[in-house]
């Protein structure tokens, strides 16, 4: 490294938020980047460690949770170009293995960075931000679109149905390898997740849209408005192209079937998403909408979605929001059995959670509480929820049940898994490690394959399935 001392002179500075008080009153990117000098400083506390854990990822707690970077990406080297100045060969070095770091830059909770030997006693690197300074500096400068063009031409033409990260991914490192590339999606935008399940604030649709274009800029063709199995059939989509990759998500959302569940104003976190982003796209982010003003919101589920959910929420003038989650609270620091470089399960307040307790007024999380009933009025509208403690087998602690007033649930509690309609529309029921399944002309890739997981987790996975299936393409050449 160009300053091995580099973690011992500059303390670590991440991209600052804007003051809550600014940001909740428009839907603009939360935080503020920092100047060209400091983000080199940043990057000279990468430390020369002799076993960087932060670019391999490490499995634990059943083969499901990842400490470090799945996707390998080579972080000590564009560390240390970035401290030198060489910002294009740090691009260069980024994108060698995530195709499109804007994203993970922005949303990715940095498994790498807690994996960071720095971070066993310090406050690791500041990777996210780092990544992130990279990429927006190379499309700054123009150089983004010549990394996806092929140097030559195939005659095989690859389908990808939907076009969130692993679709993204693989789209563009198949264009790359010189394949025909179509992207099949049936919202009216392509993006999936990256447009509409994750709200401006958090990744700015001009970031989407950015990547959108370079991508056309480089032949890759995209039809949106377009649900495989309704406006087109899985038999034409094979017969047009010579091999298809299903990259749709795990998008069947979690339920909740408690007495009550069927009334107005009981909805899934990723609809009520994907509506307060249309709104934005319609109406501009510069001010926010008062849609919820003088309502009550409650929020059933304490991931990252639900944490969007209250952020939202807040921006639409709700007058009060809630969040119930069924586990407990975490503890402050790490406990014996979650030792570094493990993702430390440790209790964090989320920036949503953060505007709602600089805003509101009591009790902003309630742990251990589960959701027993949905209270409706007369016109089919839910009022309130009846909830209860429950202990640590999730069974409900009798005494401790409570009502709370509520115009508007949320239903933020994950996803089960891919949508089988469409699997099964392919002919698929096997799905492989190599990403294969038991129909030679489909692969299956991202979340729609291993379940609900990290948009990195989805990025290497449809890069990975595209070269496999450029080797397969390649192999019938000789045939």
């Amino acid at each position: 490294m160009a300053d091995p001392f580099g973690f011992l002179k500059y303390p670590r500075k991440d991209n600052p938020y804007r003051p809550v008080d600014e940001r909740i009153t428009d839907w603009e990117e939360l935080q503020v980047p920092l100047s060209t000098e400091e983000r080199k400083e940043q990057a000279a506390r990468c430390m020369n460690c002799g076993i960087p854990f932060c670019h391999t990822g490490v499995f634990y707690g059943g083969k499901r949770a990842v400490s470090g970077c799945p996707n390998d990406n080579l972080i000590p080297e564009w560390n240390d170009l970035v401290f030198r100045g060489e910002f294009k060969k740090a691009f260069e070095r980024l994108v060698a293995t995530n195709p499109i770091p804007e994203m993970t830059g922005r949303v990715c909770p940095a498994p790498c960075e807690k994996s960071c030997t720095e971070g066993l006693n310090g406050s690791g690197v500041a990777i996210h931000d780092n990544e992130r300074f990279i990429i927006d500096t190379a499309f700054e400068n123009g150089w983004v679109e010549a990394t996806g063009k092929p140097e030559n031409r195939t005659n095989f033409k690859v389908a990808i149905v939907g076009s969130g990260p692993a679709g993204l991914s693989a789209a563009w490192r198949l264009n790359q390898l010189g394949h025909q590339v179509t992207v099949f999606e049936r919202n009216d935008r392509p993006g999936g997740l990256l447009m509409y399940g994750i709200p401006n604030m958090k990744l700015d649709k001009d970031v989407v849209n950015r990547r959108i274009q370079v991508m056309e800029d480089c032949g890759i063709k995209f039809e949106v408005n377009t649900e495989v199995g309704v406006d087109i059939s899985p038999e034409d989509l094979q017969t047009a192209f010579d091999r298809v990759i299903i990259t749709s998500g795990a998008t069947v959302p979690r339920d909740l079937p408690a007495d009550g569940r069927q009334l107005k104003g009981i909805e899934f976190a990723v609809d009520y998403l994907s509506e307060v982003t249309k709104d934005v796209l319609k109406y501009g982010k510069d001010a926010t909408s008062k849609k919820l003003a003088g309502k009550h919101v409650i929020v059933i589920g304490g991931g990252d979605t639900g944490n969007d959910c209250i952020a939202s929420a807040i921006r639409q003038g709700a007058a009060s929001v809630k969040q119930l989650e069924i586990t407990p609270k975490l503890p402050a620091e790490r406990v014996d059995n979650n030792p570094w470089p493990e993702y430390p399960m440790t209790d964090r307040t989320g920036y949503g959670q953060e505007e709602a307790l600089a805003t509101g007024e009591g009790q902003l999380t309630y742990y251990a509480t589960s959701t027993t009933a949905f209270i409706g009025a007369e016109r089919g509208q839910v009022i309130a929820i009846e909830t209860t403690e429950v202990d640590n087998r999730f069974q409900p602690i009798a005494g401790t049940e409570q009502v709370m007033k509520a115009d508007l649930v949320l239903l933020a509690m994950g996803f089960t898994g891919p949508e089988q309609r469409l699997l099964e529309g392919f002919d698929v029921h096997e799905v492989y490690e190599d990403y294969t399944t038991d129909n030679e002309r489909v692969y299956v890739a991202g979340d729609a394959k291993r379940g609900p997981s990290l948009v990195i987790w989805a990025i290497r996975e449809g890069r990975k399935a595209a070269e496999q299936v450029d080797q397969m393409l390649r192999t019938l050449v000789y045939q």
